[in-house]
């Protein structure tokens, strides 16, 4: 039988959405081996697949920051979604004129530094009033998966005591392991004041972690 325009049009139409979506996919594989800064060129060219992409390289780190800046598991998608709104609107403004990571991990500080201030946290948190942490009495009946996250809460809790500017820093530099150069681009300021701030604000968490630190030793 010879496929008319009009059959080939309706065999098109009968494929399940499955096919029609692995094609698309097939598609756009080779559009992963490109950089951010491609495929930001990609999605201002027409190719708004691309952000998916960008979404899913970018997606671990940007909650990672949400998580240790606010440390509140139940915000953590809706200030990731909105981040990732936000640079979808504003992507076909992007310039280039510094990395496409910098860019977004700075977005996705502003929108922690902008909850923050809606939710007054600023006022009310303390040493007194944060959730209460009890450390553990008995480590050696602890396995080592326990005591790992049993750290891992204390230092999310620690970070809230510490002002907006100096948790920012040590979330940057201590636990997504940033460059100096790279967080100060993020936070727009010196490195120089990059480098003094993250020492300021490390001195403060060391006398926060202090009396857990010398209980586990």
């Amino acid at each position: 039988m010879r496929l008319t325009k009009h059959n080939k049009q309706a065999l098109k139409s009968e494929q399940p959405k499955e096919y029609m979506y692995a094609v698309s996919a097939r598609v756009i594989e080779p559009v992963s081996e490109l950089s951010d800064e491609d495929l930001v060129r990609q999605f201002q060219e027409g190719n708004k697949d691309a952000f998916r992409l960008l979404v899913e390289r970018n997606q671990d780190k940007v909650r990672s920051i949400i998580l240790y800046t606010m440390n509140r598991d139940d915000l953590v998608d809706d200030i990731a979604q909105d981040v990732f709104i936000k640079v979808y609107k504003a992507l076909d403004q992007f310039r280039f004129e510094s990395k496409f990571y910098t860019w977004i991990y700075r977005i996705t500080i502003n929108k922690c530094r902008d909850e923050l201030r809606k939710r007054k946290w600023k006022k009310f948190i303390s040493l007194n009033n944060s959730p209460p942490y009890d450390s553990p009495k008995n480590l050696s009946e602890l396995t080592i998966e326990q005591k790992h996250n049993d750290f891992k809460d204390f230092i999310r809790l620690a970070l809230q005591k510490l002002p907006d500017r100096h948790r920012e820093i040590i979330v940057l530099k201590d636990i997504e392991d940033y460059t100096y150069e790279e967080i100060a681009d993020i936070l727009q300021c010196e490195m120089g004041t990059v480098k003094s701030r993250l020492s300021r604000a490390r001195t403060a968490l060391r006398k926060i972690l202090e009396p857990y630190i010398t209980e586990e030793a």
